[in-house]
């Protein structure tokens, strides 16, 4: 079966992940660090990409982004690649791709859900990640809030407070399996309407039903 095309939508927030070929780490010390939130930093101004939340775990890099356009977002990813992978090749005396393939992303609704995915990003992420900006505990220059995150309190102190509860809290089990289904299957994350309504005839936003489809009434008969 031929590949479905990438679902993405122009001004519609997406959850992002690349993992890195054979287990490698993303970055192995601070400068490599330093050098990755250049890399980001520069392809979310080339080509005009908002980061809401991002994580770099040992072996992956997490994202929430809105792209202008809807072929933003795979530039936006080669970006970080072409100004990345060469320069942590050249530190670390290899060739080739630091990531495992195909980047994983799928859309996210507004409200609810991407909050949903941000908590996924943020929570438990120890190290380089936007968390710290979202509780407060330090600016960074590189995110912009999402609508949904500014609606947790009128003022500073009750979004960072509110945030802070949210990660303590964290998401339950069947969320966290919703949003890997979508992220790695390439569907929309979201309410059943959202789903509806993002998709095209070429382009389903969920997994179709498995098995035949049911026969109408009457299809037939003699």
């Amino acid at each position: 079966m031929a590949r479905l095309p990438r679902l993405v939508l122009a001004g519609q927030a997406h959850l992002v992940r690349l993992g890195t070929l054979d287990g490698r780490a993303a970055c192995a010390d601070a400068e490599d660090r330093a050098r990755l939130l250049d890399a980001l930093r520069q392809a979310l101004a080339a080509e005009r990409v908002q980061l809401h939340a991002y994580a770099l775990l040992e072996q992956e890099l997490r994202l929430l982004v809105t792209p202008a356009r809807p072929q933003a977002l795979a530039r936006f990813v080669q970006a970080i690649g072409r100004r990345y992978v060469r320069g942590y090749n050249r530190r670390h005396g290899r060739s080739g791709t630091l990531w495992d393939g195909r980047f994983r992303a799928c859309a996210v609704e507004p409200g609810e859900c991407l909050l949903d995915a941000m908590s996924w990003i943020e929570q438990g992420a120890e190290g380089l990640s936007s968390a710290a900006h979202h509780v407060g505990a330090g600016r960074d220059v590189l995110i912009t809030d999402a609508p949904a995150y500014w609606q947790l309190g009128n003022t500073p102190f009750e979004r960072e407070a509110a945030w802070r509860q949210r990660l303590a809290q964290g998401l339950g089990s069947d969320t966290v399996a919703r949003l890997g289904s979508a992220l790695f299957g390439g569907w929309a994350y979201g309410r059943a309407a959202f789903v509806e309504a993002v998709a095209t005839p070429g382009r389903p936003a969920a997994p179709r039903p498995r098995g035949r489809p049911r026969r109408t009434a009457g299809r037939g008969a003699a």
